[in-house]
Order: structure tokens, then sequence, then C-alpha cells
């Protein structure tokens, strides 16, 4: 090498490693790309775990509101409270089994 020519350090560097280096370089890349998608991998685990958390919740919340419902709709259905409601809002009372008349159709 004269005293006039000029060489790019990086250019040297990328030479000797392709060159010298292929093993090393393709692990350094390996390396680079496994420890990317361990951060991916991570990241999107901690985003699953928080939606997993948040569905619990609301899985927890809906079960509480049908128990509720299921309990109004027994007391609602409750046989008493039926009849009472007829006879006190509708009027209603029970038939004397002398004044039933039973139709038949042919």
């Amino acid at each position: 090498m004269t005293g006039n020519e000029r060489h790019s350090l990086p250019a040297i560097i990328g030479g000797d490693l392709l060159r010298h280096g292929k093993l090393p370089l393709l692990l350094l890349i390996a390396v680079l790309a496994s420890a990317i998608m361990v951060v991916i991998t991570t990241h999107k685990t901690r985003l699953l775990t928080a939606q997993r958390e948040q569905l619990v919740l609301e899985k927890d919340s809906l079960d509480i509101e049908w128990r509720n419902l299921i309990l109004e709709e027994n007391a609602l259905g409750d046989h008493s409270r039926v009849e009472r409601l007829a006879i006190e809002k509708l009027h209603m009372q029970h038939v004397d089994p002398s004044q039933e008349n039973i139709v038949v159709q042919p």
C-alpha cells in the first residue's frame, strides 16, 4: 500500500468478515434475530395476558348479572305472585267447577 492510497475502514472490515468470518457473522445475525423475536414474543404475551385478565373480569361481571336475572325470574314467576296479581289487577277469580264447560271437537 502506498502512502497516497486511501481505504475506507468499513470496507476493510467488511472484506475481512466476508473472507474470514462468515460463521461468526451468521451467528451474530442469528443471535440478533433471536433477540428481536424474544422481545416481540414477550410483548405479545403481555398484551394477551392483559386481554385475558380483562375478559375474566367481564366474565365474572356477566356471571353476577346472570345470577341476578335468574333470581329476578324466579321471583317474578312465583305462582303465588302471579295469582295475586291476577286477582288484584285483572280481577280474575277461580271458576266454580259447576260452571265449567268442556268443549270437545270430534
